[in-house]
């Protein structure tokens, strides 16, 4: 019986310790602190000199997703009060919560108002730990009209005590109140070398062998979101894994990412050229069923009509209009077999 209840207990340390080695790489390859942050240099290098003096702004961080908005403000956290008084001095809301305005009302207030919890002597030797706490709202342009107008209330009243960084996508819905009280930093995408580097460190950390042009691939594919990037290099090693393969292919990262392959797409655009409006019905009632995504689909269809030389610049205004039109509809929720079928329906009679 003693054998049986320390082999249990030996089995539960053991998951304990490999708790690192089960997080998504997302995570287990998140920034630790600032210098690991690629290619926002005047966003670090602002920060980093409000590390010097612990005097921090409320901030806004705004640009494209998977651009390391998230990452950068978690990094400060850590590195202005440390692992432990990050626990008690930091609040972060994301998308998953809800946040309307009784929750600015009652959640953020009430942790805004709170003292300042003291630090211990060795988070001061270590940390700079300044005297104020720290509210993140990520996607913060999802929050309503009511709520942000209450949150900039907020903002004033416990500015003593409470900073705030809010962090969303598209710096038009957040109000100008709001963004007018906010220092802000516009996170650009990666371009194509830091984030290829950013890839093959953790492809070498993880053992992972990629033929070439497979990681060139996943840049394209994700188009500068390196989140996006480095979840779908995880999921072409697991698929490499159950089908033997010693190495990470074009086709398969093409396959996860639900790209449509490039003769398929040829098949599709020889029908809109054709103008025979039966056979491009029935061609679009077989490619719906095989569960090709219209946002796909759009994608390609324009890095093809516009990305190339064979076509006119008006033609290709009148393209992007229906491209275009075409994504804010799928956006919308519209069914997509029926997008799908008007969009090459309206190509193939310009």
């Amino acid at each position: 019986m003693f054998e049986g209840f320390s082999s249990n207990k030996r089995r539960k340390v053991d998951n304990t310790e490999s708790k690192e080695e089960n997080k998504p790489w997302v995570e287990k390859y998140r920034p630790k602190n600032l210098d690991e942050v690629t290619a926002q240099d005047h966003a670090v290098n602002v920060l980093k000199k409000t590390l010097k003096s612990a005097d921090l702004p409320h901030m806004l961080f705004y640009g494209p997703p998977g651009t390391g908005k998230t990452s950068t403000i978690l990094a400060l956290t850590k590195e202005l009060f440390g692992p432990e008084l990050t626990k008690s001095r930091v609040l972060e809301l994301n998308a998953s919560d809800e946040r309307g305005i009784s929750i600015v009302r009652e959640k953020v207030k009430n942790f805004a108002r709170l003292t300042v919890s003291k630090p211990s002597k060795n988070d001061l030797e270590k940390y700079p730990c300044p005297p104020f706490k720290i509210i993140i709202l990520d996607e913060a342009d999802s929050m309503t009209a009511d709520a942000q107008s209450a949150l900039r209330r907020t903002m004033e009243t416990y500015s003593s005590v409470t900073r705030f960084c809010l962090i969303c996508n598209y710096i038009t819905r957040i109000i100008d109140p709001l963004a007018s009280r906010c220092s802000k930093f516009r996170f650009k995408s990666l371009d194509e070398s830091n984030a290829m580097d950013r890839l093959q460190y953790v492809a070498k950390q993880e053992s992972v062998i990629c033929e070439d042009g497979a990681l060139e691939k996943i840049l394209i594919v994700s188009s500068g979101d390196l989140r996006k990037a480095i979840t779908l290099l995880q999921s072409s090693s697991k698929l490499r894994n159950y089908t033997g393969t010693d190495k990470v292919t074009s086709k398969q990262v093409e396959e996860l990412a639900g790209r449509v392959p490039n003769d398929i797409l040829g098949e599709l655009v020889e029908k809109i050229a054709s103008k025979d409006l039966d056979a491009i019905i029935a061609y679009v009632n077989n490619f719906a069923k095989s569960g090709w995504s219209g946002v796909s689909v759009i994608s390609q269809l324009h890095d093809y009509y516009i990305m190339s030389d064979n076509f006119d610049t008006a033609f290709k205004n009148r393209i992007s209009l229906i491209l275009f039109d075409t994504d804010a509809k799928l956006t919308n929720g519209t069914n997509e077999h029926l997008q799908l079928l008007n969009l090459v329906v309206q190509i193939s009679n310009i």
